[in-house]
């Protein structure tokens, strides 16, 4: 396989940007003479030691999900503009850099996946099993049929004194967490029952069937949405918490912070 520097010659001439996704330092060492196009370094540190960097707060397996949330980062850091062309230097075969892409950077595009994992209280790793949850269950449904779901991630100390129980807590005295594949199947079965789940800062279900009693007041969703969005802008508003909704009605996923709506996506497009 030839190296990639042996490939980027025509590749970068027109390019905005070039992304080296997680390199290592020697391998950084053979572009920091590249002034034109701006080099980027994405990661989950920067080891490197890169003037321009863009934190990937966890380790993306699928390259497109890696390129697709350092885009996103780029531009929210302002260090690519939109419309921009940027050559993205990734890992696919081996744990080296071996593959390359060009992307066109398109604030269209924006997700809100850049700010669901960045700057949360929780730990990025369950906040990203969560969400993977949540977009099963709206590719595959309950028994095949829509299903609606809340899931309130972080600050659990503090959600669960703005939240009574609907009903037995099946959670009360185990230590369970997300990510594990049993517990996955736990929450997608539970998920069809009212109320919400709150997982803690580290991934631990600390319950389920909780009704959210913060006050909605002041509260502002896009109109349409219903009851379940209410209470997760108001609990990630009044808590460090985030929270992610998969809507039974129109099967979209969303999430919340800071009282606010920061992510809306189809789980079929993702």
């Amino acid at each position: 396989m030839a190296d990639l520097t042996d490939l980027l010659g025509d590749i970068v001439d027109d390019a905005d940007a070039v992304f080296l996704f997680s390199p290592s330092g020697s391998y950084y060492e053979r572009f920091t003479d590249l002034t034109d196009p701006d080099l980027i370094v994405v990661g989950t540190d920067n080891q490197v030691g890169a003037n321009e960097f863009v934190e990937l707060p966890v380790e993306f397996e699928n390259v497109r999900d890696r390129v697709r949330f350092g885009l996103e980062g780029g531009l929210e850091q302002g260090v690519i503009e939109d419309g921009d062309l940027v050559v993205c230097a990734t890992d696919v075969f081996n744990d080296s850099i071996d593959t390359i892409s060009r992307v066109r950077a398109d604030e269209e595009d924006h997700s809100g996946i850049y700010d669901l994992f960045a700057n949360s209280r929780a730990d990025p790793g369950v906040i990203r099993d969560v969400f993977e949850v949540a977009i099963e269950l709206g590719k595959k449904g309950q028994k095949g049929k829509p299903v609606g779901a809340l899931f309130v991630v972080g600050d659990a100390g503090k959600v669960m004194n703005k939240s009574r129980p609907l009903s037995y807590n099946p959670f009360e005295k185990s230590h369970v967490h997300v990510g594990d594949p049993i517990v996955n199947v736990m929450l997608k079965e539970f998920s069809r029952l009212d109320g919400a789940f709150v997982i803690s800062d580290s991934g631990k279900i600390v319950s389920a069937y909780r009704y959210l009693e913060p006050s909605a007041e002041g509260v502002d969703i896009p109109k349409g949405l219903g009851a379940r969005h209410m209470a997760a802008g108001a609990i990630t508003r009044d808590t460090n918490a985030t929270a992610i909704v998969l809507s039974e009605s129109d099967g979209l996923v969303r999430a919340f912070k800071g009282g606010e709506l920061i992510l809306e996506l189809d789980p079929e497009e993702y």
